[in-house]
């Protein structure tokens, strides 16, 4: 049975959907688009964290539902909605595969085919003519009607996947994966068919996080292989990390912060990158629990030890 309560994040979710309504902006429309997408990537990554395992095909997928929502709408002309959900589904669908093939591995082993898996796909991007190669895909643009309100729709889509996982985690489907990161021998032990579960769990963050590669097309009308490197799993780690990975607040503060941080680097020139890592060490440094673990002073619940 899920938990209906609903969690106190929802009203500062709701402030900030309220306030992109009023944004014209185009910087600060592109600052909100960005925390949107990153946070949906990011819970995505810890809704597998929460079986144990650290899931680095995450860039992938956002990739495939980038690619697939780009392709269904320039080369196939689908409605606009069809093409934003055509990505999530075919992220979802591939992983289902990939996660049948590769999770009966576990740790590091899953972790680099999931790396390697990320470098492929990217690779098979600039390889293909259809897609455009090394030059990406362009003209993914939404239809007139969101011509201005193209980030409140951004982050209205990314809060409803947000709370969808927030709700399955809080689920009898929740507590289950948490019982298989804990103790997988036990939780086989009362007839629970791991693989089906893994699997389940694997597409379900794997589609949210096609969906957020969906959003990302049309907030920048434009993609390209190198949007979707490992980097983008290791940055949706960072805000985990950052944040804290105990509830999912965490990759929700922990993108916020380091997006609007990474903005403000920009102004540094060639030691951008310098900081931003600087940034993200200290604070895995100094608060090994994340900032809401500094808060609440309770430790990680997500991912054990990773």
């Amino acid at each position: 049975m899920v938990d209906v309560k609903l969690p106190y994040w929802l009203g500062g979710i709701a402030i900030v959907l309220a306030g992109t309504a009023f944004v014209r902006d185009p910087y600060i429309a592109s600052v909100a688009n960005l925390i949107a997408i990153g946070a949906l990537t990011a819970v995505s990554l810890r809704f597998v964290m929460l079986m144990g395992e650290l899931n680095f095909a995450t860039a992938a997928f956002v990739g495939i539902g980038a690619y697939t929502t780009g392709a269904t709408l320039t080369i196939l002309n689908w409605p606009f909605l069809l093409a934003l959900l055509a990505g999530g589904v075919m992220a979802g669908l591939v992983s289902i595969l990939f996660g049948y093939i590769t999770l009966r591995t576990k740790g590091p082993y899953f972790l680099l085919i999931g790396f390697a898996f990320t470098e492929a796909v990217r690779i098979l991007y600039s390889k293909s003519i259809a897609l455009g190669g090394t030059s990406g895909m362009v003209g993914i643009f939404p239809p007139m009607i969101l011509d201005g309100w193209m980030p409140t729709f951004i982050v209205a889509v990314a809060a409803l996947l947000i709370l969808g996982l927030y709700a399955l985690e809080r689920s009898d489907f929740g507590k289950i994966l948490t019982a298989i990161r804990d103790n997988e021998n036990v939780a086989r032990t009362v007839g629970l068919n791991i693989l089906l579960v893994k699997i389940a769990c694997f597409a379900t963050a794997s589609a949210a996080a096609g969906m957020a590669g969906s959003l990302h097309a049309f907030a920048n009308n434009v993609i390209s292989p190198g949007d979707f490197s490992f980097l983008v799993a290791a940055f949706a780690l960072a805000y985990v990390k950052v944040g804290g990975e105990g509830s999912i607040i965490g990759p929700l503060l922990g993108t916020a912060l380091l997006v609007v941080l990474g903005s403000y680097a920009l102004g540094l020139g060639g030691g951008e990158h310098i900081f931003y890592g600087a940034a993200i060490v200290l604070a895995v440094l100094l608060l090994p629990h994340g900032v809401t673990g500094l808060v609440s002073g309770k430790r990680p619940q997500a991912g054990g030890g990773h």
